[in-house]
């Protein structure tokens, strides 16, 4: 395994942590808050974005525009059941989802979710880690590179490691602050 390759990992670990957050809501309307939502249609699960246009119209609202009508019920109903705590309103033609402000109770537990999420993209970083450092030692133990290479490259995967973990808590970091504001 290449360096190169162990840092792609670690770029991926992040980008994944990133889209993971923008599944949080922070008491604002964003369109991503629906990215999760699978929609039972026609007996297979398909995404909501692949089944209706979703837009913003203004801060506290997101509207969702069924490409075919007749899945209305069905998006509705998948809504309703997922983990957002949104009720959609449905007027024949169009879902609303009013976004309400957030209590200070909420903040909290979305916090503590970032954090989890945070935590599962430190845990990638580490695997990626831990196997560039495997790849490595195989390399030094089949004599295909000197001890001191070896160090120097497991030295230089840790250094990587570090920065990636730093940039997932500067990610972190934000979104906290994104969902603390009011």
């Amino acid at each position: 395994m290449k360096l190169a390759e162990v840092e792609d990992l670690m770029k991926r670990a992040v980008e994944a942590t990133q889209r993971s957050f923008n599944t949080i809501r922070t008491g604002r309307a964003n369109t991503s808050l629906l990215d999760k939502i699978m929609v039972e249609y026609y007996g297979t699960p398909t995404a909501l974005k692949s089944l209706a246009s979703i837009n913003t119209p203004d801060a506290s609202t997101i509207s969702i525009q069924p490409f075919d009508r007749g899945s209305l019920a069905v998006i509705e109903k998948a809504i309703l059941t997922s983990d957002l705590g949104l009720t959609p309103n449905n007027d024949g033609a169009i879902i609303r989802l009013n976004i309400p402000q957030l209590t200070s109770d909420r903040r909290l537990e979305l916090v503590k979710v970032a954090g989890k999420y945070a935590e599962e993209g430190k845990v990638a970083i580490r695997n990626a880690r831990r196997d560039g450092i495997d790849s490595v030692r195989k390399q030094e133990k089949n004599s295909d590179i000197s001890q001191d290479e070896s160090r120097s490259l497991q030295d230089d995967i840790q250094k990587m490691t570090d920065k990636y973990v730093a940039k997932i808590d500067e990610v972190l970091a934000a979104k906290e602050k994104d969902i603390t504001t009011v």
